[in-house]
């Protein structure tokens, strides 16, 4: 997995009801844009995390055309 500054992660639920998350990341922690990532949440939570297997990346370009 690769991401850059400003890209979106798509946290998938994991469970039956809960919905999935998108948290932005504001810093690359990894070396060549791996992994941990220190994220946003839409909520305003903040955190480090290692994305798994339920986790897509939405790139900064893709969004934006």
């Amino acid at each position: 997995m690769r991401a850059s500054v400003g890209d979106r992660l798509l946290v998938h639920g994991r469970i039956v009801g809960q919905h999935d998350r998108v948290a932005e990341v504001i810093e690359v922690l990894g070396p060549d844009g791996g992994p941990p990532y220190r994220v946003r949440f839409e909520d305003g939570h903040e955190t480090v995390m290692s994305p798994g297997p339920d986790t897509v990346v939405r790139h900064e370009h893709e969004a934006t055309g």
